[in-house]
């Protein structure tokens, strides 16, 4: 009899840690991989932050931290919160987590019943659905594609809601498919969740400051009519290059917000005291740093559509956010070459490393099979010389 419960042995490997993990395991062989498949920004924690966390070591935050996170840390989310996003969330409704992840996994286990089901617009983030799956909810998709820039309709969501719904997750911008809701499109959601009081909003908005619309960023939780029962999942790692330092925090109703300081106190405690320190410095600080990489980002952004482009057989959008591309790939499935034939996004991704040595994901890890996801949080350089081994490999397919 195995010891290991069946609530693990249900969970997937995540895809995305699994394929970063292959490329490492190739590189580590000599083999010269580009790896499109992490989803982090590649630039260096700003310098005021590192400064920030070494200040904090010499002044001894080396103690247990509150659970929910330091009061100043808490309070600079909800200044941001409000200053940034027009959002009247107090300190007392923030949780400090570590990573956002951490925080999401924090709000579903507090929210979702064995049998509650959760609204899941697809292409959707590989967590989403385990996290689910743990809590013993039911996930119910809303599948979007390329030809719809991946966004959901409110006809498509009115006809998921049954009796039985609790949540629904929206992320914008998306991961994996870069796409971002405008207010007008927003708001034509918010007209049917208002229809159906009984389902909580959680809005994974952790990509906000990466977007390319050249307007505002929208947060769900802006909207009167759901505010009160809207979550704000975010955090420091994309913003401001910190995903090492894992932290993120949840922004809830303070019910909610209570029900995760509970479970959080019997689970991990308080994040790390140094990396809350220099949180707090990345939100009260310079945000300088931030425009800066948005724009490289949205460089790259230009640089792989233009390269996608021009190479037959992907059917692309323009991502308006994040730093992923999502093309549809399956003009290639049946298609062989070097000892490979193509199947499905699986196989093409697999082939893509094999032979291009160019890491991306299945698609299929992200609920769309299909497709595969190409990360350009990575050099101008990278990107050219990937782009040109993926045409090069998918033009020898016959």
């Amino acid at each position: 009899m195995s010891q290991i419960s069946a609530r693990i042995q249900a969970l997937a490997v995540s895809q995305t840690l699994a394929m970063s993990q292959k490329s490492a395991e190739l590189k580590a062989q000599g083999v010269d991989v580009i790896n499109l498949s992490v989803g982090e920004p590649d630039f260096h924690t700003p310098d005021h932050i590192k400064a920030a966390a070494v200040k904090a070591i010499d002044d001894n935050f080396s103690f247990y931290s509150p659970v929910p996170g330091y009061m100043s840390l808490r309070k600079a989310i909800s200044d941001k919160l409000s200053r940034e996003n027009g959002l009247s969330f107090s300190p007392e409704q923030i949780v400090v987590g570590n990573g956002a992840k951490h925080a999401l996994c924090n709000v579903i286990l507090a929210t979702v019943d064995p049998g509650d089901e959760v609204i899941i617009p697809t292409p959707a983030w590989v967590s989403y659905v385990e996290m689910v799956k743990l809590a013993e909810g039911k996930s119910v998709f809303i599948p979007t594609g390329v030809a719809d820039n991946f966004k959901v309709t409110p006809e498509k969501l009115e006809a998921a809601i049954t009796p039985r719904t609790k949540a629904i997750i929206i992320c914008s911008p998306s991961n994996p498919t870069g796409s971002v809701y405008s207010r007008e499109e927003l708001e034509a959601l918010v007209k049917v969740l208002v229809r159906h009081p009984q389902v909580l909003i959680i809005a994974d908005e952790i990509y906000e400051h990466i977007i390319y619309t050249g307007g505002e960023f929208v947060s769900l939780a802006s909207f009167p009519a759901i505010a009160g029962r809207t979550v704000v999942i975010n955090g420091v790692s994309k913003a401001y290059a910190m995903t090492g330092w894992r932290i993120g925090y949840c922004a809830a109703p303070i019910d909610l917000a209570k029900a995760v300081t509970k479970l959080q106190g019997q689970f991990t405690s308080g994040a790390s005291s140094i990396a809350q320190k220099a949180a707090e410095a990345a939100y009260t600080g310079p945000q300088d740093c931030v425009e800066e990489m948005r724009k490289a980002f949205e460089r790259r952004r230009d640089l792989v559509v233009r390269l996608a482009r021009q190479i037959p057989g992907l059917v692309i959008n323009e991502p308006q956010g994040a730093f992923y591309l999502f093309p549809e790939v399956s003009s290639f499935f049946g298609k062989s070459a070097h000892g490979y034939k193509i199947v499905n996004s699986a196989s093409l991704a697999m082939y893509l490393l094999e032979v291009a040595h160019v890491a991306t994901v299945d698609g299929a890890a992200f609920c769309a099979p299909g497709y595969i996801r190409l990360s350009y949080a990575t050099s101008d350089e990278n990107l050219i010389a990937a782009f040109a081994r993926i045409g090069k490999a998918l033009g020898e397919l016959k």
